[in-house]
């Protein structure tokens, strides 16, 4: 663990990189207010790289082994100040354009709280539990794998974050959070706050039957219940546990699992850290569920940026995906086993 002074030492540094200028704000305001929250990221995103020194640092002829230098910098410089373009979307779409400036009393999860407009020691601390939570992720994921993609090209970090953030916003991944609490309100608004458990298993099910899922359970790789999930679960019977939302949450752990345990087809019937994280938001006044998916873009800029350090320090290839003929296809077919 970083010493007090270490983690001092540090905030003081991001807080010092965080300058955004005013045609990345200009970029974003080309776009219509009525853009996808993550659109306008992307774009801020993108006109942050004007400033990128491994672009420079290339462009010079810097010795490969030095890559990871620039790359350094850009990565520190990026963390700072994707929380002030984030913010300013926030505040453009939904409160009138009026913008918030940083506090240099706050560290980067508070900070960004308050460049929201929420100032809750509750909802600061919230936002720190946040940004830790979504930070990164096992390589394989959309958004973390597309950042080590692109990046394997030489792309600097500005450009390999946008396009991750790009995977991010699709529904299978960072628009999950905004599905789970969009449902959990579907729920409510059809069946209301005094739900039995009964009725939320008849919901469930009738959205099975649909041919839609249950968001915010299941995962592609996990097997258990995500820890990330249990300590935002934690977080919430500490401060709001008769939240009826939460309460809902706690009713669909009980329910879910043996439903799709039920059903045969899922491997993971456990929630995952999207089945929590937007009830919380909504709580502390975050309502708006199209932003969520920015939240866990500024997050995951810590993670994204930290590997790719790592990436080019450590020399890592051009990635390359397999390329395989349709006759090893159509073998490959004849070879299993008949339904």
């Amino acid at each position: 663990m970083p010493t007090k002074e270490q983690v001092g030492a540090l905030s003081k540094e991001l807080r010092d990189r965080a300058l955004v200028h005013d045609y990345v704000f200009k970029a974003i305001d080309a776009l219509p207010v009525t853009a996808h929250p993550m659109t306008q990221f992307a774009t801020g995103v993108m006109a942050l790289q004007v400033q990128s020194e491994f672009q420079k640092a290339y462009e010079k002829g810097i010795h490969k082994s030095k890559y990871w230098e620039p790359t350094y910098e850009d990565s520190l410089s990026l963390i700072a100040r994707v929380p002030i373009v984030a913010s300013y979307i926030y505040r453009r779409i939904y409160k009138d354009g009026k913008v918030i400036p940083m506090n240099d009393s706050l560290v980067i999860g508070g900070n960004f709280s308050h460049m929201l407009g929420f100032d809750s020691p509750e909802m600061q601390e919230l936002m720190r539990l946040y940004v830790t939570n979504h930070s990164d992720h096992e390589g394989g994921n959309v958004s973390a794998h597309t950042g080590h993609l692109v990046a394997s090209a030489l792309s600097d970090p500005y450009l390999s974050f946008a396009a991750a953030l790009n995977g991010l916003a699709g529904p299978l991944h960072g628009l999950a959070n905004q599905e789970v609490l969009l449902w959990i309100k579907s729920v409510v608004e059809e069946c209301g706050e005094n739900i039995t458990t009964e009725q939320l298993k008849d919901y469930v099910w009738k959205t099975l039957n649909s041919g839609k899922v249950v968001p915010g359970f299941g995962h592609g790789v996990l097997r258990k219940t995500v820890p990330r999930y249990t300590c935002q679960r934690e977080f919430a019977l500490k401060h709001l546990p008769d939240d009826p939302l939460f309460q809902l949450v706690s009713k669909l752990y009980e329910v879910v699992p043996p439903v799709l345990t039920q059903l045969g087809k899922v491997k993971n019937p456990w929630p995952n850290v999207d089945a929590h994280s937007g009830v919380l938001l909504n709580y502390y006044g975050l309502t708006e569920a199209r932003y969520y998916t920015v939240l866990f873009g500024v997050s995951r800029s810590i993670g994204i940026c930290s590997q790719l350090i790592w990436d080019r320090a450590l020399g890592l290839p051009l990635e390359r995906p397999k390329s395989v003929t349709m006759e090893l296809l159509e073998n490959h077919c004849k070879k299993a086993p008949a339904n």
